[in-house]
């Protein structure tokens, strides 16, 4: 039986899946049909939760006496836009001058083809592991991700599950392969502020309370100090207002109410819990100020909502699984890679409770855009240094050393 060594084959097979999220379009199916010639066991759960679509993943496992290896993603996509914008059609795998374009090609439909066509080269080359093999993935990473990685996370662990280590194929270089490994994540936390007014004509706003005067000074406060000047390890943290509305088309109206929206990724000076505190307070204390409130003896009436479950910043120090990568990509790509905690979220923040993990993939510049591609020579490139890795792995393991 031919076995999946070739990353292109894979992935054009994964990206002929128009899985857009939360449906599974296939990519599941044909992930499990690369999987089974290799010897994995493989089963398919599917979750569901209220006010949220019902999910399909996958948990895939290759046992051995040995440490435990976990490769972690999803095959879920972001929708492709308009189709007609597109140089080939987003679902096609077209390939043109050594590039293939599709929906998911970085993000992170790659990840996963290139990892499978290493382990099937790691099975040509040794007839046994000395550990395990595992594949985590999901169909509701780029969905609310709420019955994908960290319910499989937990239905697997009670099932006895446990991992010594774990691999995160997201995109991670900026520009060329090589560039850089995410070794922790900022924490995200999100919210938005109701300032509650009083409608009336703006010829008389003694009659009126207008709440766009109070939301003003409770945005600034949230803005200026800053929150932090960085750490060792992460940037400093940085909120962002992403909407100011009052719902308020008339200007000779003072609006009933004003809402803004917030997110901070902010670093390891604070927990989520403590910016919580944070925030609240500087709140609290700017609803007293009434300098753009003239005349007003009352505080800011307000609302605060946090917005989802806050993603908390991690870390990880596992200098041997963290070396073992970083000489892997020196050696295919000739550079040490930059070793970051840069950007956004990702499912890291689910496994990092479980053991400890890193993340490396492609480059991801054309990620949820139109033209979403990927240059042959980079699934090769990828696929050799996950090779080298799972051998470095499981070398130490036979050695005793553990990683």
């Amino acid at each position: 039986m031919r076995l999946p060594t070739d990353p292109a084959e894979n992935l054009a097979a994964l990206i002929r899946c128009p899985s857009v999220t939360p449906a599974e379009g296939g990519a599941l199916s044909a992930l499990e049909a690369m999987l089974k010639p290799l010897g994995f066991s493989i089963e398919r759960p599917v979750f569901s939760d209220e006010n949220t679509p019902d999910i399909e993943n996958l948990y895939a496992r290759k046992s051995g006496n040995g440490p435990h290896l976990m490769f972690a993603g999803h095959t879920d996509v972001v929708p492709p836009g308009e189709e007609a914008d597109w140089r080939h059609p987003p679902f096609s795998a077209a390939i043109e001058d050594g590039v293939m374009y599709g929906r998911g090609a970085v993000d992170m439909k790659g990840g996963i083809a290139c990892f499978i066509a290493a382990v099937a080269r790691h099975f040509e080359k040794h007839e046994t592991l000395n550990g395990s093999i595992s594949f985590l993935i999901t169909g509701d990473e780029e969905g609310p991700a709420v019955n994908g990685t960290v319910k499989l996370l937990e239905w697997a662990s009670a099932r006895g599950e446990n991992w010594d280590a774990s691999l995160v194929g997201e995109p991670t270089n900026p520009t060329v392969l090589g560039d850089m490994i995410k070794i922790g994540r900022r924490g995200s936390l999100s919210g938005t502020i109701t300032v509650h007014g009083v409608q009336g004509h703006a010829a008389y706003p003694h009659l009126a309370e207008n709440p766009v005067r109070g939301i003003t000074a409770l945005v600034n406060s949230l803005l200026y100090p800053t929150f932090d000047e960085g750490t060792a390890d992460f940037q400093a943290s940085n909120l962002e207002v992403t909407s100011i509305d009052v719902g308020n088309k008339a200007t000779n109206v003072i609006p009933a109410k004003a809402t803004a929206s917030f997110n901070i990724r902010f670093n390891d000076t604070w927990t989520a819990e403590s910016l919580q505190g944070e925030i609240v307070s500087r709140l609290q204390k700017a609803s007293y100020d009434n300098r753009l409130r003239p005349g007003r003896d009352a505080p800011v009436d307000y609302d605060l909502v946090w917005r989802e479950q806050p993603s908390h910043v991690f870390l990880t120090r596992d200098e041997k699984l963290i070396g073992a990568l970083s000489a892997s990509v020196e050696a295919v790509t000739g550079k040490y890679p930059e070793l970051s905690t840069s950007g956004g979220t990702s499912d890291a923040r689910f496994i990092k409770d479980y053991c400890p993990v890193v993340e490396f993939g492609l480059v991801g510049q054309t990620m949820h855009m139109v033209d979403e591609r990927v240059a042959i020579a980079d699934l090769e490139g990828l696929t050799q240094i996950y090779e080298r890795f799972i051998a470095d792995f499981f070398r130490a393991a036979s050695s005793g050393t553990h990683m």
